[in-house]
């Protein structure tokens, strides 16, 4: 039985500040990490992944490539670059679909998400107004009591 917990990162895109970690349950994968720098409303980067290893390999590859959706695993990395601020395409809308739609299809068949969207999910991981609990830069969040949590806080 796997209990489907995962680490999530954000990191801070626009200052020199210590990475938040938190866990996440529901992503489902079974090897790799996922990173974006679409991710509501900071914009800051986001990730979910298995091991440290590929979460950082993920993170480093949206920085290197000033934005990004990524798919990593073991050091194979496939990335939709985002060039304009780290959010939009200079690609043609065509080539943008498809390329998503690969990650998309990668994350769910080779890394194993049980999401429909994995990137539109992690998207939403760090929006920190709606409910219930996210991640921002500044740590973890409870949208419904509106204060910053421990991630070891009522764990039964």
């Amino acid at each position: 039985m796997s209990c489907d917990i995962l680490k999530i990162v954000v990191v801070n895109r626009y200052a020199d500040t210590k990475p938040s970690v938190s866990f996440v349950k529901g992503f489902g994968l079974k090897k790799g990490a996922i990173a974006s720098s679409v991710a509501h409303d900071s914009h800051n980067i986001i990730a979910v992944g298995c091991s440290d290893e590929d979460i950082l390999q993920a993170i480093n590859s949206v920085i290197e490539y000033k934005g990004g959706i990524v798919c990593v695993d073991n050091k194979n990395i496939n990335i939709l670059p985002l060039k304009i601020a780290g959010i939009i395409s200079d690609e043609e809308g065509g080539v943008v679909a498809k390329k998503y739609k690969e990650l998309n299809d990668i994350a769910k068949t080779q890394l194993g998400s049980s999401l429909n969207s994995p990137f539109m999910t992690l998207s939403f991981m760090a929006l920190l107004v709606i409910p219930e609990i996210k991640l921002s830069d500044k740590g973890l969040f409870d949208v419904n009591t509106f204060k910053f949590i421990s991630a070891f806080l009522n764990c039964n």
